[in-house]
């Protein structure tokens, strides 16, 4: 009987460690993907401001003056507020995911705030990317409609088949180098930090089980 009682006190013991192994190792995941939404959050506004600077120097005010179609500066205005009022929804639900993270104490409802979060940036970029596109497309069919210097040079290459048929792919490939740089940049810039966070996720899981 002495040595089943010995035998209980080192099994009630080793009980005990993992109890404290598991919330330590809790609280350095909860640490850690708190962290990495903080991240998501300055960054994208970070972002915001970074585009906000560009555009500043790329006004398209004096494009449009030059090819005198003032008038199409409304849909530029109208895509411009419409972006921004999107980006800004996606930094709140940021803010938001970052605070829900920070404050939970549950391991399952962490879990889900961490596919939560992911879920969010990957619509965020996807947002973008598209953004991306549509703004190329757009900018392309201004140039082609709208402006007379390329007019001229759409009829010199017009009764060209060959040509026409090189033009357009140099324009496809220009906008799929655009879009790749563009996926590149948040494939390294959100997809890291994304990593990390699915690897906590991963090992919460463990605990979880």
């Amino acid at each position: 009987m002495k040595e089943l009682d010995l035998l209980k006190k080192d099994w009630q013991k080793n009980i005990a460690f993992e109890q404290v192994s598991e919330a330590e190792i809790y609280k350095m995941l909860h640490l850690k993907s708190s962290s990495i939404v903080k991240w998501i959050f300055i960054i994208s506004i970070l972002e915001i401001i970074l585009w906000t600077v560009i555009s500043v120097f790329f006004n398209t005010d004096d494009y449009l003056k030059n090819i005198k179609h003032e008038e199409l500066d409304i849909y530029f205005e109208a895509l411009t507020v419409f972006n921004y009022a999107v980006i800004l929804v996606f930094i709140y639900l940021f803010y938001k995911n970052y605070m829900a993270i920070s404050t939970t104490v549950s391991i399952k409802q962490l879990m889900r705030d961490i596919l939560k979060t992911r879920k969010t940036v990957q619509c965020y970029v996807w947002y973008n990317l598209g953004m991306v596109a549509l703004s190329l497309l757009f900018g392309f069919y201004i140039a082609f409609a709208y402006n007379p210097d390329v007019a001229v040079l759409m009829d010199k290459i017009g009764n060209d088949t060959k040509v026409m048929v090189i033009t357009i792919g140099v324009f496809v490939l220009i906008i799929a180098a655009f879009l790749g740089l563009f996926w590149l940049f948040y494939r390294l810039l959100y997809g890291t930090l994304l990593r990390r966070l699915f690897a906590n996720y991963k090992e919460l899981k463990k605990i979880d089980l």
